[in-house]
């Protein structure tokens, strides 16, 4: 009982104030005790603005847009305090294609609609459609209704349009291939083109037209193609053909019967071509293998006549061609036949050549195509040889020599014209020698001047390295790729000082060897130095003359050059020492010399490591194809160690003459100037030559126009073993001394008897006395 009493004033506490209170909810009115929700919707005011619908909710309400509309916040409905609108949604930009592919979509409100593209309707027969139909445009077909064409052109419907196509055997006088809504009409083909057939008469039939090619012309049997001029005296002329290549004379006179059954017009469709192709390449191979013909006119009719077979056997191959290699010759033919041009890119390649070419440019000119394309690229494995030498129509300077890098290439297409081409051929040239050193160029070979030539016009070089060259060419012909050579002047005067200078060398570097190892009386570190030098240079001499021309073994002519490379650098390590040795004597004023084992490691330890390290990066740069030497790519590995020594040389050489100038000029003061300076210049030229500096010539050996650099670095290398032995040896004093009692023990006279002596004259007795004393040889 008391329980639920305590639940009853529980209840009427929560209740009572709602029932003394007189305040009601927003949005609602109150009768007595009872709450009533207000419908804000029902009055005529629009809360929610236009295209909008209002929803009454309890104690407020919220508003939703019409389809095809939304809020400008973005959202679809939004409640009664927002300050958004119903604006329309543009439904063509919010879906791609909605009207489909043949429509137009156009926005309306509160939707769209769609607008058939002309030449199609929609599935319900009407040009536009609305929001919520299923409709879609679809092509009407003009060509199912009247006829709209000429009588003597065929409809063909196309997508939203239609075309009027001409007949076989009939076309428009604007060349056009069709045309609509008669603006022409279709005509017999023979009068509208009265080029059709070429050099042709043009017939029409009922499945087209026809051309029967007059004499002197040819369409290979394609009767409904363009008929092109032929010309056969090519392959009649065989009075020279005979007397220069035999072996191919049976073959022309059996081209020369085909060539005249074209002329003619006679079916020559069923003619082998595999087999004209076979006795081709053997003619070719029996040709080049009886050795080089020295003769630019036979080089020209063994092209000329080359390039005219490719193009009378290529129609009459299989498509899409072939691909063959003799003994001597390296063949790509591609064939395309029908009658719709080739387009595109073509690459034919060998061993020793690629060709690249676009098929248009081989087909030529689609008004004279006569139903065929080809293309060909031929190389052979030694007409290089033949062709060598014939470069008058190339500009040639002074000091500058052609040589042929690659095999000869000849390159044929069915296209009549070939003299100049809009889109350019590119061809790839593989180079005989990889080497970095030359220039090259590209060049075809033109009969036309001076009975045969190599010549640059029209060929442009696009890129070069040492293994190949790609050349831009916009005519066709036969190509090749030759390599600049810089050719020195006065080459046998060269040779000659070289041959004289390293021969007197060599025998001063003996005697000075003989003179700083015999004699004890001079010996010390630093005549071991000059010995070890003479060593060095003497060997490399030696080696130089025997063997730098000897390329006939690659492997003897790679330890030649890497002697070569040991002993030179070994006489510019043994030349630092010399630099440092002076300039230790003559500025520093050390009486301390090197140790043996120092001057050991230094002299031959350095070129060995540099060597050895050579040979392990790259042992293919010892021994090129003319001299056993370093390849020039590889030149570095001994110009670098002796510019480095040549660098350190020379600033030494500066200190010293600087000192020596010093000492000159103390010394001897009643020498007179003239005598000083010559005496002081003689010293200064000499030691710079015995330093190496003469080797700063060489380096620039690389160019052309450098004939004086060429004599001076011929002449001061050569004769380095003669400063050598005038320096260290005849300005020697000490030296000097020794060779007079060496002379005096072989020119000094006999001791006479006692007899002899007192019946002698006193006059004789003294003048062998003085003889005697003087140590000077009579002779």
């Amino acid at each position: 009982m008391a329980g639920r009493f305590s639940l009853l004033i529980l209840a009427l506490h929560i209740s009572l104030p709602a029932v003394l209170s007189n305040d009601c909810d927003k949005g609602s009115s109150c009768n007595g005790s009872t709450s009533i929700d207000e419908d804000e919707c029902d009055n005529e005011i629009k809360l929610c603005g236009n295209h909008s619908n209002c929803l009454n909710t309890i104690g407020s309400f919220h508003c939703s847009c019409h389809e095809g509309f939304i809020s400008s916040l973005g959202n679809v409905t939004f409640k009664a305090d927002s300050s958004a609108k119903c604006i329309d949604i543009n439904e063509c930009l919010t879906m791609k294609d909605r009207c489909g592919p043949n429509a137009k979509c156009e926005n309306a409100i509160p939707h769209y609609h769609c607008t058939c593209h002309d030449g199609f309707i929609s599935t319900n027969g009407t040009k536009s459609f609305g929001h919520g139909d299923t409709d879609t445009c679809e092509d009407i077909d003009e060509c199912q209704g009247d006829e709209i064409c000429d009588q003597n052109a065929i409809c063909s419907n196309t997508p939203g349009s239609y075309q009027c196509v001409c007949k076989a055997g009939y076309g428009l006088k604007s060349g056009k291939s069709n045309y609509t809504e008669n603006q022409e009409h279709c005509e017999d083909i023979c009068e509208v083109d009265k080029t059709i057939c070429g050099g042709g008469t043009c017939h029409q039939k009922a499945d087209g037209h026809s051309c029967a090619c007059h004499a002197g012309f040819t369409n290979y049997g394609n009767k409904g193609f363009y008929c092109t001029e032929i010309n056969c005296d090519v392959f009649r002329d065989t009075s020279f053909l005979k007397e220069a290549f035999l072996v191919a004379h049976d073959l022309v006179v059996q081209l020369n019967q085909i060539c005249l059954k074209l002329v003619e017009s006679v079916n020559s469709t069923e003619l082998d071509g595999e087999d004209l192709l076979k006795r081709l390449l053997s003619a070719i191979d029996e040709v080049l293998s009886s050795g080089s013909f020295k003769d630019n006119k036979k080089v020209s009719t063994f092209l000329n006549l080359v390039e005219n077979i490719l193009k009378l056997i290529g129609p009459f191959m299989k498509p899409p061609g072939t691909k063959r290699s003799s003994t001597h010759t390296e063949l790509q033919l591609l064939l395309h036949k029908g009658a719709k041009l080739p387009q595109g890119a073509e690459v034919l390649s060998s061993k020793q050549a690629q060709l690249d070419i676009q098929m248009e440019t081989a087909a030529g000119d689609p008004s004279s195509y006569p139903g065929f394309t080809t293309v060909s690229m031929l190389s052979y494995a030694n007409l290089e040889d033949s062709a060598e030498g014939f470069f008058s129509g190339m500009k040639q300077k002074e000091n500058k020599r052609f040589k042929i890098n690659s095999k000869v290439v000849t390159v044929s297409v069915s296209n009549t014209n070939t003299t100049y081409l809009q889109e350019p051929v590119k061809l790839r040239l593989y180079h005989l020698e990889k080497q970095n050193e030359f220039n090259h160029t590209c060049v075809f070979w033109n009969p036309s001047e001076k009975g045969g030539t190599w010549s640059a016009q029209g060929c442009s070089v696009v890129e070069s390295n040492p293994e190949y060259t790609v050349c831009s060419c916009n005519h066709l012909s036969s190509f090749a790729v030759l390599m600049a050579l810089h050719d020195m002047k006065d080459r046998f005067e060269l040779q000659l000082i070289t041959w004289v200078g390293l021969s007197l060398s060599l025998i001063c570097l003996f005697i000075c060897i003989l003179t700083f190892w015999l004699i004890r009386s001079i010996q010390s570190p630093r005549t071991t130095i000059h010995l070890h030098l003479c060593i060095s240079l003497f060997i490399a001499n030696l080696i130089f003359l025997a063997g730098i021309s000897r390329t006939e073994n690659q492997v003897g002519c790679a330890v030649v050059a890497g002697l070569l490379h040991f002993f030179f650098l070994a006489a510019f390590c043994w030349m630092c020492l010399e630099g440092i040795q002076l300039f230790r004597m003559v500025v520093l004023v050390f009486n301390t010399q090197f140790k043996s084992l120092y001057m050991m490691a230094a002299g031959y330890g350095v070129p060995a490591i540099i060597v050895t390290v050579s040979a392990l990066v790259n042992a293919k740069g010892y021994g090129t194809k003319k001299h056993c030497w370093l390849n020039l790519d590889f030149i570095w590995s001994f110009f670098g160690p002796a510019c480095f020594i040549i660098i350190i040389n020379i600033f030494f050489f500066l200190i010293t003459v600087w000192k020596l100038a010093q000492k000159f000029s103390s010394l001897n003061p009643d020498l007179d100037k003239l005598q000083k300076i010559k005496a002081f210049t003689i010293t200064a030229v000499a030691q710079l030559c015995v330093l190496g500096t003469m080797w700063i010539f060489g380096c620039f050996q690389f160019e052309e126009g450098t004939i004086v650099m060429s004599y001076l670095f011929t002449i001061f290398g050569s004769l380095q073993g003669v400063m050598l032995f005038v320096m260290h040896c005849l300005f020697s004093k000490q030296v000097r001394e020794e060779y007079r009692n060496i002379l005096s023990k072989f020119c000094a006279p006999k001791k006479k008897s006692y007899s002899e002596f007192s019946s002698s004259q006193s006059s004789k007795a003294q003048a062998s006395k003085s003889s005697h004393d003087t140590a000077e040889c009579r002779i």
